[in-house]
């Protein structure tokens, strides 16, 4: 049984390596916010009911969710290459298929059909990145890059979404990727590494409870903004959902080659960025999703306009993370990290407060800029704490983990905010105040979750990387206190 996982074919060609990586998973990415922009437009052709509506982002969120983990053990099992080329196939014919969508049925089943391919297609990216550069000065690097487009693909989404939407149509920003995918499909067997295919056998119990156990779960989760956290479906679709996520980590600890294996969660930095992923990334969704309503529906922003408007948070988020490679080896990723959480948080704080006299510049753009250097620096560290220590085996589940909890992060965020809004500005009777105060909760809410992540990333990820450092410079001294004596 062959055991290492690691590249066995490939040229050695990095720059056109880090390109097909990142413009495959920036592709994914833009479409995940790609449709805020123009959801509008979408209900008013296709006659979409309010709750129907929500259905073309959830339906996306629930498949890509609820299939990651299986994306990324495909990828130790076939080849992560082979599969991730398989994933940019489905995601491209999806993406057409949403681009062509007649009916409101059509759409939302395009939509999960994308999350198929995305959920192969993500875990098989950082995957490759992993196996294709060597620890040191160039994985830093190239989880840099990785963490600056996880970084701005959502915001460009929206510039580049409400510019179609407002210009051409919402369905032209599906269109084009298809070429996209098509380029990507050609070059990919050129120049990325293949990963030799593991045999043995497959953690069916294991695939089963983590594929059905997560969409369970995300479904519970996504259904509360609707139907609330008491409603039956919800409490029984959550209680399944953990069961289901129970019985997965009882078979992990004794499956042969395990979907998810649970060693991974024996390092307290890993644990740690997996947590703060989620509590992470369930604030920037609802950043995502609420500053939009806030421009669109209090400001009077048009749908381009709304986009253009984050480039505050672009921009600054862009130069600060392409930094971080000469930023990490002088104060480390875990400080990074720390320091990227607590602006974050401190611009959240600040762009909750907002109410319907607020200006752009002042209860807007200027809190975008500490997001978007919070985001700059939080997350390439964030992801290179969550692939921490890996092997070459483990390489496919670690980043399987990194995306799961990003996505699993992003709908339980939501379903919280959303929940948190709800209860806002009962007592006000013009449509703009109520609006803002909706808002205004759940952006409230999003600090909370970023206070939570901060106390994560102080507690577990920090020690351990200090902890790490210390070790280091121990052998280091060692070793030179041997060789001096020699």
């Amino acid at each position: 049984m062959t055991t290492d996982s690691g590249p066995t074919t490939g040229r050695s060609h990095p720059t056109a390596i880090l390109a097909i990586i990142l413009i495959s998973y920036f592709m994914i990415l833009l479409d995940n916010s790609i449709i805020f922009t123009g959801l509008p437009n979408i209900q008013a052709e296709l006659g979409y009911s309010a709750t129907g509506l929500s259905w073309v982002q959830d339906a996306y969120t629930l498949v890509f969710g609820g299939l990651l983990l299986l994306g990324a053990r495909l990828g130790d099992l076939f080849g992560r290459r082979r599969v991730f080329v398989a994933g940019l196939a489905v995601f491209a014919a999806s993406s057409f298929l949403v681009g062509a969508a007649a009916t409101d049925w059509w759409l939302i089943a395009a939509r999960a059909l994308q999350g198929v391919g995305a959920a192969v297609v993500a875990p098989a990216s950082l995957s490759l990145l992993t196996a294709s550069f060597p620890a040191g000065r160039e994985r830093t690097r190239a989880v840099a890059w990785y963490g600056a487009a996880a970084g701005i693909g959502a915001s460009i989404g929206l510039v580049i979404g409400g510019a179609l939407a407002d210009w051409v149509s919402w369905r032209a920003g599906f269109f084009i990727n298809v070429p996209i995918g098509i380029a990507m499909i050609v070059l990919a067997p050129r120049f990325l590494p293949e990963t030799e295919p593991r045999t043995g056998r497959f953690d069916i119990t294991g695939a089963v409870c983590a594929t059905l156990g997560m969409a369970t779960l995300v479904f519970g989760i996504v259904n509360t903004a609707d139907a609330g956290w008491g409603a039956p479906v919800t409490l029984v679709t959550l209680a399944v959902g953990a069961l289901l996520l129970a019985l997965l980590v009882r078979n992990e600890a004794r499956a042969e080659q395990p979907i998810m294996p649970l060693r991974l969660f024996l390092s307290r930095e890993r644990s740690g960025a997996y947590a703060a992923r989620m509590l992470y990334l369930g604030a920037m969704i609802g950043f995502f999703y609420f500053t939009t309503q806030l421009l669109q529906g209090v400001m009077g922003f048009s749908a381009f306009q709304a986009g253009v408007a984050f480039f505050p948070m672009t921009v600054v988020n862009f130069i600060v993370a392409m930094a971080i490679p000469r930023l990490t080896p002088r104060f480390g990723n875990a400080t990074l990290l720390a320091t990227g959480v607590t602006l974050t948080l401190a611009g959240m704080a600040w762009l909750s407060l907002v109410h319907p006299a607020s200006t752009y510049l002042t209860a807007v753009a200027l809190p975008m800029v500490l997001i978007g250097a919070g985001q700059g620096l939080a997350f390439a560290p964030l992801t290179a704490a969550g692939i921490a220590g890996v092997t070459a085996r483990d390489a496919g589940a670690a980043s399987g983990l990194v995306n799961t909890a990003h996505q699993l992060g992003s709908a339980l965020g939501l379903g919280i905010l959303v929940t948190v809004s709800a209860t806002a500005g009962a007592t006000e009777d013009d449509p703009a105040r109520v609006l803002t105060a909706h808002i205004s909760a759940a952006l409230t809410g999003g600090t909370v979750l970023l206070a939570l992540c901060l106390l994560v990333v102080l507690a577990l990820i920090v020690p351990s990387a200090a902890r790490r450092t210390l070790d280091r410079t121990s052998i280091d001294l060692t070793t030179a206190s041997v060789n001096q004596k020699a």
